[in-house]
């Protein structure tokens, strides 16, 4: 496969993991503040099969989806809006989010453990970045912020986070096995 034909083909994937995050947004628990989403869910998948700069891709392309008012957001809503509200913080949160989860696994190896290790950072990053934007956006102090904003969403993110990873790392394998996601190693030689 030559040089572009690997481009085309992860751009049609980052394209289609954009997809899948609006689609995993919808699944969702509400609670007074901010819902629990299937959105972190998704952006740990996109970060753990695509790596750094495809699942960042695919997240930026999703928020600017949204930006631009598809209702690809929680609860099928869009908009501007949504980014400078009270949980675009979370929103914001997950382009470092992937880019740090992708990251881990390229600098160690795409195994469970590592993909767990990354998960785990990765919700902590989209936490405070979202709390921080909610304690800012409606003026609440820390720890109303930290109540409502982070408390609520550890052992759920874990919970993602080890399933981003399990399913993530055999997805990504199947993908190499059956040539359509190409390795790490030969992607970062091609890119």
């Amino acid at each position: 496969m030559n040089k572009q034909q690997v481009k085309l083909r992860m751009m049609i994937i980052t394209a289609l993991f954009a997809a899948i995050i609006g689609v995993l947004a919808q699944m969702t628990i509400p609670l007074p503040l901010v819902p629990i989403t299937g959105q972190t869910l998704a952006i740990g998948l996109a970060a753990t099969i695509l790596g750094s700069r495809y699942g960042t891709i695919s997240v930026l392309l999703y928020l600017f989806i949204g930006a631009v008012g598809v209702p690809v957001f929680a609860e099928f809503s869009g908009g501007f809006s949504k980014l400078v509200g009270p949980t675009g913080g979370y929103l914001v949160g997950f382009v470092p989010a992937a880019f740090i989860i992708g990251w881990v696994l390229e600098k160690t190896s795409f195994t469970f453990m590592n993909a767990m290790i990354g998960n785990i950072i990765g919700m902590l990053i989209t936490l405070i970045f979202g709390t921080v934007w909610l304690k800012i956006a409606l003026e609440m102090s820390w720890t109303a912020a930290f109540t409502s904003g982070f408390a609520p969403f550890i052992i759920v993110g874990v919970i993602k986070a080890a399933l981003a990873s399990w399913i993530g790392i055999i997805v990504r394998n199947r993908l190499e096995t059956a040539k359509l996601l190409v390795p790490h190693s030969n992607l970062t030689k091609s890119a």
